[in-house]
């Protein structure tokens, strides 16, 4: 279609990433399935105020972090935080991963789009020091390189109210995101693979989940403080915490030489086909070295194609301590952390919302705040209750992997299961899963 046809009248359906669309999908159709079957069904529960019931609730999650792995998924962590005590970690990994690495709490991850909540932080930090207007048009900022840019603010751009194409579904793209091209990608090469296709709707008249709008964000925090994103992430964020084990990936060698990075892994290329979206071109595929159980090793591709929009590094801990602080206003002050918290609905049917770089997510124990990341060989789900208090962080070493509906169910069952123990709710009951030799 060319740029100056009318919009499209319905915005096509939002998702992470090409790949992760059938995996999306799954989990927001499960989280919603689990809600309501969790209060149809009733919950097993020991009072939280006893020892006990600390003991049963690790003992349950444990249990859940084991099935997913019986399932087929090759590693699980999970660290819950309540906030009044040590926190609670839990591993879990599939036998043959020991010979790569043998998984700790405390690992490397690649974060995905959680990425996006810590650039988020960044730009609204700029807005408090008057050096950025929510309402500056991108054009202010990078002139020519994004079209209709007059029309598009930067609110715009953290809410994912844009209308900019996802780059991710552009082909070139897939094939770096999968391996299958090692080339190194540059934030501009990235808008122009966007703006190749055309804009879904009208800026601010829908809503559409875009890596580009963060990447074009990156620019813009670049352009307007004279220095790298990975700078100003370190000294606005990181340093201040103390989160030694976070950062951004700018190349393709500073993650994959880290002794503590968990290594991920996805299925192969006949494994990972009946599980990918319909139309996703022929020949998809991960590049990585043979494992065991039908897997490669994805540790080493190269995400370049992330940057902004999903190419921080970070552990557990070092997450949770930057949800803590940033719920609890130590990194934005009252009026910018109220307008990352004031949020848009999301696709049709989905009851979570998004605001400025972070979700408000409901799920079968109340509302939660954070936000979740794929990238191959890793998904990443970190929450925090409205206080910042209470964290919780569950990963697993790979997306399609846990993207067969055996596995997608276990993975679902242990996150609901670890949110409702960091709010101290009752874990949902679940089905025991057939018995599994995979």
């Amino acid at each position: 279609m060319p740029r100056n046809t009318p919009y499209p009248p319905n915005p096509r359906p939002a998702r992470r990433a090409y790949l992760t669309l059938a995996l999306a999908t799954a989990l927001t159709a499960s989280l919603t399935a689990c809600e309501t079957s969790a209060a149809a069904q009733g919950t097993a529960h020991t009072p939280t105020g006893r020892p006990s019931a600390v003991t049963t609730q690790e003992a349950q999650l444990a249990r859940l972090a084991q099935q997913n792995v019986a399932a087929g998924a090759p590693g699980v962590v999970v660290r819950i935080d309540k906030g009044n005590g040590p926190a609670i970690a839990i591993t879990r990994q599939a036998p043959w991963t020991r010979a790569d690495h043998t998984l700790a709490a405390s690992d490397e991850f690649r974060m995905g789009s959680n990425t996006k909540t810590m650039v988020a932080t960044v730009v609204l930090q700029l807005v408090a020091e008057h050096r950025l207007r929510l309402t500056d048009p991108v054009e202010k900022w990078l002139p020519g390189l994004i079209p209709n840019g007059s029309a598009i603010t930067l609110r715009m751009l953290l809410d994912h109210t844009s209308g900019l194409s996802n780059y991710t579904y552009d082909p070139d793209v897939l094939k770096a995101f999968t391996g299958q091209d090692p080339r190194q990608w540059t934030p501009e090469d990235l808008i122009a693979a966007a703006v190749r296709h055309d804009p879904l709707f009208v800026p601010g008249t829908g809503y559409s989940y875009s890596n580009t709008n963060y990447v074009a964000l990156g620019l813009v925090a670049e352009k307007a403080t004279g220095h790298s994103l990975s700078d100003l992430i370190q000294k606005r964020i990181a340093k201040p915490l103390h989160l030694k084990n976070t950062y951004l990936v700018t190349d393709s060698g500073d993650v994959t030489k880290s002794p503590d990075l968990a290594h991920g892994y996805e299925p192969d290329a006949a494994h990972l086909a009946p599980v990918l979206p319909a139309g996703t071109p022929a020949g998809t595929a991960f590049v990585g070295p043979a494992r065991p159980a039908g897997y490669v090793d994805t540790t080493r591709i190269n995400l370049s194609t992330e940057w902004a929009a999903g190419g921080m590094v970070s552990t557990a801990q070092d997450w949770a301590r930057f949800d803590t602080a940033l719920m609890s206003g130590k990194l934005l002050p009252p009026a910018q952390l109220k307008e990352m918290k004031t949020t848009v609905a999301e696709e049709s049917g989905n009851p979570n919302r998004y605001g400025l770089g972070l979700e408000k997510k409901v799920t079968p124990c109340g509302t939660v705040w954070g936000h979740d990341g794929q990238v191959p060989g890793y998904s990443s789900w970190d929450y925090t209750d409205n206080t910042g208090r209470r964290t919780v962080s569950v990963f697993t070493t790979t997306i399609f992997g846990i993207a067969n509906p055996k596995t997608a169910a276990t993975n679902q069952a242990l996150l609901n299961a670890a949110i409702c123990t960091m709010l101290d709710k009752p874990i949902p009951t679940t089905p025991t899963p057939a018995p599994t030799d995979s």
